[in-house]
């Protein structure tokens, strides 16, 4: 009788193909702690799929969105009745230092972090867009304002640019094909 379980079956639905390396340190065997072998912390690391990641240079969108961030929160402060739309623009100073972070570094956590904030900076993005030009059109502003009010409206546009951006390469990294491959795990022997 064919058992479905068996190593056979799973050889063919199950294989390593360098996605995600795990690397285990057992310092702690080398501790000699009985009844714990391996560690409850481990480093993972992406392979294929980060440098993929890499190639949409997360860290030069994230200096831009941590940039047009500031930007947006310090022309907000010129014109008055601008917060609601401008000061959440922290988000976007967030999002483009873990966007930066996670093209320097790459660690599974922090690529996942990055990439649900900007998927949130990208709602953000919309709805400030929209509040901004119906503000501006809705509104007798003076010139200085107008011109003010347009280049947040210019930020916030660049700024819903970049998190579509950086949502697709990060998803890169994040979503995987398909679920059924084991990642490469590595045993470090530390001396």
């Amino acid at each position: 009788m064919h058992d479905p379980g068996s190593p056979a079956d799973m050889a063919n639905t199950f294989k390593s193909d360098d996605h995600m390396v795990i690397t285990i340190p057992l310092s702690s065997i080398n501790k000699g702690q009985e009844g714990k072998l391996l560690p409850e912390n481990f480093h993972c690391v992406f392979k294929d799929v980060y440098k993929v990641f890499l190639k949409g240079n997360p860290k030069a969108l994230g200096t831009a969105q941590l940039i047009a961030g500031l930007l947006i929160i310090s022309l907000g402060l010129l014109v008055p009745d601008t917060y609601a739309y401008t000061l959440p623009s922290v988000l976007f100073i967030i999002s483009g230092l873990l966007s930066y972070a996670a093209g320097h570094s790459p660690n599974m956590s922090l690529t996942k972090l990055s990439f649900s904030l900007n998927i949130i900076s990208l709602f953000w993005a919309t709805a400030a867009l929209v509040i901004c030009l119906y503000k501006l059109t809705s509104r007798t502003w003076s010139e200085t304002e107008n011109g003010i009010q347009g280049t947040t409206a210019v930020l916030i546009a660049l700024e819903l640019v970049v998190a579509l951006i950086l949502i697709y390469w990060e998803s890169k990294a994040v979503c995987r094909d398909h679920y059924n491959i084991l990642p490469v795990i590595n045993l470090k022997h530390e001396a």
